[in-house]
């Protein structure tokens, strides 16, 4: 008996058993990971209210094309002077498809120095990222880029 044959034997599947086995397991349904519709919408509604939300003063800064979601390089960067009168409350970044909308929430103030921030995200599948800078003023600022993403992350389910 060939090696191939003697490990089908112990677990007592034949090949026919095992092609379905692994068929079943390709067409079997993902994780329930990715939110529903509108979910995001939702989140940004939640976090900062219906304040008007203005296109522009943020750069959003993230490749359009990634190839594993686990580790995603983001930077978000805000034009403001950081002074006393006029500086950076926040800054909030959301997904389209991720379990979790709302992915990073930062507070700053007029110390702070510059309105920037740089970290690592993940990224459960091609979607839409948006950042949203709250000023001192009380307006909002939002830059929006979309993301390709080959390799996606983030496919566990919620835990309540």
């Amino acid at each position: 008996m060939r090696k191939k044959e003697k490990s089908m034997a112990r677990l007592k599947l034949t090949r026919r058993q095992a092609l379905l086995a692994a068929g079943a397991a390709a067409l079997a349904p993902k994780p329930a990971g990715a939110q529903a519709p509108g979910q995001m919408q939702a989140a940004i509604r939640a976090a900062l209210g219906d304040a008007k939300i203005n296109k522009g003063k943020v750069n959003l800064d993230l490749p359009p094309l990634v190839e594993n979601g686990n580790t995603v390089a983001m930077t978000v960067t805000v034009e403001s002077p950081m002074t006393k009168e006029n500086f950076v409350k926040a800054i909030h970044v959301f997904t389209e498809k991720n379990p979790q909308p709302n992915v990073i929430r930062v507070k700053l103030g007029p110390r702070a120095g510059k309105a920037e921030i740089s970290t690592r995200v993940r990224l459960a599948d091609t979607q839409k990222v948006i950042a949203i800078a709250e000023m001192s003023d009380g307006t909002f600022w939002s830059d929006t880029q979309d993301v390709v993403v080959t390799l996606a992350s983030c496919l566990e389910d919620l835990v309540p």
